[in-house]
C-alpha cells in the first residue's frame, strides 16, 4: 500500500501546483490525492456514484459521470479521476471539452483510451485527455 501513496501524492502535488480549481471524479475510499489539493485551496468538490462517500475536509457530491449535472463542474479548469474504469474515459473526455478544461486520468494497470492522450509525468505517469492551456 505504501507505493499507492506515493503515486496519491505525486498527482496531488502536481495538480495542487498547476491548478486552481480541480474537481476529482469517483474519489471512493481514496482521498490522499484531493487532501493534498485542498490543502492547497485547488479543489472545488469531489463527485462519486455512491451516497455514503464522506471525507473529512472534503465535499464529496453524488453525481454520475455518465449523466452528469454539469453545474457541479462548471468553473473547473481540471477534471481528474484516479483509477476510473475504462467505460468512464468517454464521458470524462465529453465533460471535459464540455466545459473546457484540462482532464488528467490515472489509469489502473496498464489501461489507456483511444491513443492514450498526452502524457504527463509527475514522478507518476497521467494522461491528459483534453486540454484547454499551453
Amino acid at each position: 500500500m505504501r507505493h499507492y501513496k506515493r503515486i496519491e501524492r505525486d498527482i496531488g502535488t502536481y495538480i495542487s501546483s498547476r491548478y486552481r480549481r480541480a474537481v476529482e471524479v469517483g474519489i471512493g475510499d481514496n482521498p490522499d490525492a484531493a487532501l493534498i489539493i485542498a490543502a492547497a485551496g485547488a479543489l472545488a468538490l469531489c463527485t462519486d456514484i455512491r451516497p455514503d462517500i464522506r471525507h473529512e475536509g472534503l465535499t464529496v457530491v453524488v453525481d454520475d459521470i455518465f449523466e452528469p449535472d454539469i453545474s457541479l463542474y462548471e468553473g473547473a479548469d481540471l477534471v481528474y479521476a484516479i483509477r476510473p474504469g475504462i467505460e468512464m474515459i468517454p464521458p470524462l473526455i465529453a465533460l471535459a471539452r464540455r466545459i473546457d478544461c484540462d482532464l488528467l486520468v490515472y489509469h489502473l494497470g496498464c489501461e489507456i483510451w483511444g491513443d492514450g492522450g498526452e502524457i504527463v509525468d509527475c514522478g507518476t505517469v497521467l494522461r491528459r485527455y483534453h486540454c484547454c492551456g499551453p
